[in-house]
């Protein structure tokens, strides 16, 4: 089996998740339901990641450039 093109990116949603929440992977990769679909594995309940304004705020201050 393989993964899917979606599961890749179930992957690195998951991965995003931790990060941003500062928790352990292997929680949420044992939380995934997974289908095989003709020799590729899907995942039935990928993570969603939304950032709100809040965060891109925050995120985009942190750079600051004097120009002068």
């Amino acid at each position: 089996m393989k993964l899917s093109p979606q599961a890749v990116g179930a992957l690195l949603m998951t991965l995003q998740k931790c990060l941003s929440e500062q928790v352990d992977i292997t929680d949420l990769l044992s939380d995934w339901e997974l289908e095989n679909r003709d020799g590729l594995l899907y995942v039935l309940n990928a993570p969603t990641v939304s950032a709100g304004e809040e965060q891109e705020d925050a995120e985009t201050s942190n750079f600051k450039f004097d120009l002068e």
